[in-house]
């Protein structure tokens, strides 16, 4: 299967380093955490849309409908398992319904997408053995962490690129 282009949300600065914190918190204890993914593109985001390809029209599209929503607060409270012998641990994320109406039309926009519907979520950690959830979760603990969405970017896997599209000040950037 062919790597997947994204349109994904940045949290600004004090988000970042609250979704780091709980990456690193997974680490000391031993176990996957999304710091493992050493690719220089990886830092914490809410993946709006995956497909296999984005065209212009459509990222064009995203900056018009994301653009004015930013910065938006939201919660990413609860956590999630998801998977099967190994799983993927994730904070979801609650979002207001102008974003998440967003999302699905750019969903309804795009050629093909992995998954029907948008579950809105930070992920953690990867293949994370079921076993080892309970303790994972002991790890993160409960609190809810709030996060400031400030920017859309686009990834390229094919280019190993990212390119942010708006940012909170609705300045759009060229590739």
């Amino acid at each position: 299967m062919p790597r997947l282009h994204a349109l994904e949300l940045l949290p600004d600065g004090a988000g970042d380093a609250a979704v780091r914190a709980d990456w690193q918190a997974l680490r000391d204890a031993d176990l996957p955490s999304q710091l493992d993914h050493t690719g220089a593109t990886n830092a914490p985001h809410v993946t709006l849309l995956p497909a296999p390809a984005l065209d212009e029209p459509l990222l064009a599209r995203a900056a018009a409908l994301v653009g004015p929503l930013l910065p938006l607060e939201v919660r990413a409270a609860g956590l999630v398992v998801l998977g099967g012998e190994r799983v993927t641990l994730a904070r979801l994320v609650d979002v207001p319904d102008a974003l998440t109406a967003a999302a699905l039309e750019l969903r309804a926009a795009a050629p093909t997408t992995p998954h029907p519907g948008w579950l809105a979520h930070v992920t953690l950690a990867r293949r994370l053995p079921r076993a080892d959830v309970g303790r994972a979760l002991a790890v993160l603990g409960h609190a809810d962490v709030v996060l400031r969405l400030v920017a859309l970017r686009r990834w390229d896997p094919e280019a190993g690129t990212v390119t942010t599209l708006v940012s909170a000040d609705g300045t759009p950037t060229t590739p």
